[in-house]
């Protein structure tokens, strides 16, 4: 108990709260709703329990790599956003129709190549993107391989009709 209220970390406090829930005889199903942990996970933070007290159940887990831009780096990448476009940087390779939207391949593609950073995850892709202060947008549909004079042709036939 004492360990639990001292505890600032939220999921070792929560394996606490459930450890201490099912060593009180409380019943599994409750533990498990309360906490919101799986019975393989309570079952094994018991055994870590048993065999190494408290110091068992503190969270071992070591973060994804949303940190491997520096500060300066990320005010650096707010600021090339900003200042430029995908088609500016990447011309007709840029992922968003007509070039002018940065689309999260896009940012993938300039991280790298700035920085030479690759994240794991697009969540990663999606927190630069906040942290510089854009919004997502829904991408409009539209195949790169298009002719736009196809298309104007298409369009004034649909208008004929």
């Amino acid at each position: 108990m004492a360990a639990y209220l001292d505890c600032k970390d939220g999921p070792t406090r929560t394996r606490f709260q459930a450890v201490r829930l099912y060593g009180t005889a409380y019943p599994t199903k409750e533990v498990l709703k309360i906490t919101g942990c799986s019975r393989p996970s309570l079952m094994e933070w018991c055994r870590q329990y048993r065999t190494y007290q408290t110091v068992g159940l503190i969270d071992k887990r070591v973060g994804g790599n949303h940190h491997h831009l520096t500060p300066a780096q990320i005010e650096s990448l707010d600021t090339r956003l900003h200042q430029y476009t995908p088609e500016q940087l990447f011309g007709d390779q840029a992922c968003s129709p007509d070039g002018r939207f940065w689309t999260v391949e896009d940012l993938q593609r300039a991280v790298e190549q700035w920085y030479g950073v690759t994240y794991k995850s697009c969540t990663s892709y999606y927190g630069l993107f906040d942290r510089c202060g854009f919004s997502y947008q829904r991408p409009a549909k539209v195949f790169k391989s298009r002719r736009a004079v196809k298309v104007a042709e298409f369009e004034e036939q649909l208008e004929k009709k």
